[in-house]
Order: C-alpha cells, then structure tokens, then sequence
C-alpha cells in the first residue's frame, strides 16, 4: 500500500532530493553483440525531443536525438568516432551504428530513465471535492 507523501518527508529528503545523480542503464545490443550505458537525458533534451514528435517535419529525428545525447558508453560524440565512420553531421553516428528499432527501443528507454510512462499511477479513478 502506497502512503501519502508529508512536508515532514519531503524536508526530510531534501538533500537527496536536491542532488539526485542522473540514472543510467546498461541495454544490451543484438546488433553489435554487447552492452552500451545510457543516461536519463537532461529536461531540455526529453522536452526537445517530445517537441519533434509534433513537428511532422522533424519527427522521424526525436528518436535518434535522444540516443545520441543519452548512449554515454560507447561516447557517440567522440570527433575520432565520427571522423572514422564519415559523419557528415554528429547525429549521423546514430542510424549508421544501430538499427532503426534500436534506435526507437533507446529512445524509450532513455525517456523511461527521466520518468516519463512510468513512476506515477492513479491511485483513484478521480478526486471528489
């Protein structure tokens, strides 16, 4: 059973509350064989990206933004990586290292890490005043 969060609990945790480390994850990738460490993404990253999903003109980049500012292990942003595989632009690292549904499946993940789809539930089906 769930309890009601207080002023009392939430001042009890304000130290931990005010210094949370970003989450990560490690996911396992069929394509290339092994492990990569993704980190929640910063707010301004998880916004920009749902922001695309909108934009119909950009949609089909919300995905492999999210990726490239989250997968810190292997550093997609590495200059030497990008330099090696011929990236025209940075975030082209994304689509030539994962397939498309990896792609989207760390996308989801990452977003997952940063709360959203999950960690608040109905407790209620609504609140009567």
């Amino acid at each position: 059973m769930s309890k009601k969060i207080t002023i009392a609990k939430l001042l009890e945790n304000k130290d931990k509350l005010k210094n949370k480390k970003a989450k990560r994850q490690t996911l396992y990738v069929d394509s290339l064989e092994g492990e990569i460490v993704i980190q929640q993404p910063e707010k301004s990253v998880a916004l920009e990206a749902l922001e695309m999903t909108q934009d119909s003109e950009r949609e089909d980049l919300a995905d492999p933004y999210l990726v490239y500012h989250c997968v810190v292990e292997p550093n997609l942003k590495d200059p030497a990586l990008q330099q090696e595989f011929g990236c025209a632009e940075p975030m082209d690292i994304v689509d030539m290292i994962f397939l498309p549904g990896e792609v989207a499946t760390i996308g989801g993940f990452a977003m997952k890490l940063a709360g959203y789809g999950k960690g608040v539930k109905a407790v209620d089906d609504e609140i009567k005043n």
